[in-house]
């Protein structure tokens, strides 16, 4: 199997590591904009030649596209161009506009678009990690647009992996990541700004950021580069969220504001029931 990865950030690294030391990729070809993104994957040998498009869309079976998702939007067509028999998937946080821009593509078939659901707060190829997908669920979408042998390779692909493989329209996918992936870093964000804006001495920040504090901001360190085009992309999906979530945050303010002890211990113990949910 000879594998081509568009873009070696965190995700595509991680996949090479994974699918070369678990033998599904004898080969594996790295196409990358960044010269220094390049570099340290021929280095750290994640990679085993760098590549341009066409080379790389040309000696492989499986295109595997890691760019940020308007970079994947632009390329993906491109791609599909020009396969003939190469199964090409993505793995990008959104996933309807993706799909529809290739709805109609003639090679449309030989796509299966895809989102491994894990990460971290880290990028570029020095951040990616081996078993980093392990255990975690991807979701496939609008699978019925795609042909039986490029679903099996990324069924398989994905098994090798180690993960779980949910299946869903992309509609569905984008309404459903908005509220357990985006809107956690939309508030990581805006928490990270807020103490920024209120400490201005980055010192006090530092000696008194506890273990909570610092996993909830931990996001904050996502790269701009990989979330802004999400946000833009989902962005009916996201603001939906992100008004239900101000309606939570302005309900706490009353209860906190007109100190309503009752109602505030209350809905904090419903909260309390997402840790049944996740223990599941």
């Amino acid at each position: 199997m000879k594998i081509t990865i568009f873009g070696l950030g965190l995700i595509g690294g991680s996949v090479a590591r994974d699918l070369k030391e678990r033998k599904f990729a004898d080969y594996i070809y790295g196409v990358e904009t960044n010269p220094e993104n390049a570099g340290i994957a021929l280095k750290m040998k994640i990679v085993d030649e760098i590549v341009g498009t066409a080379e790389g869309i040309d000696n492989a079976d499986l295109i595997i596209i890691t760019t940020p998702v308007d970079a994947t939007i632009s390329i993906l067509p491109k791609i599909l161009d020009r396969v003939t028999t190469q199964t090409v998937t993505d793995m990008g946080s959104t996933k309807e506009r993706i799909v529809e821009r290739v709805k109609l593509h003639k090679n449309r078939k030989n796509f299966v678009a895809g989102h491994p659901m894990a990460g971290t707060e880290f990028s570029g190829p020095a951040a990616s990690l081996s078993g980093l997908f392990e255990k975690k669920t991807t979701i496939l979408c609008n699978i019925e647009d795609s042909n039986e042998e490029a679903i099996g390779i990324v069924r398989k692909m994905y098994a090798v992996l180690n993960m779980n493989v949910v299946e869903m329209s992309a509609t569905s996918h984008d309404v459903h990541v908005a509220y357990v992936s985006h809107i956690s870093h939309i508030s990581s964000f805006a928490l990270a700004l807020t103490v920024m804006d209120i400490e201005k001495d980055e010192k006090n920040i530092f000696n008194l950021a506890s273990g909570g504090f610092e996993s909830t901001v931990r996001l904050a360190k996502s790269s701009a580069d990989t979330w802004t085009p999400i946000f833009m992309q989902n962005n009916n999906n996201v603001l939906t969220a992100l008004n239900n979530y101000i309606d939570k945050l302005q309900e706490l303010k009353i209860f906190i504001k007109e100190h309503r002890v009752a109602e505030m211990h209350g809905v904090i113990k419903k909260s309390n029931r997402i840790r049944e949910i996740l223990n599941k």
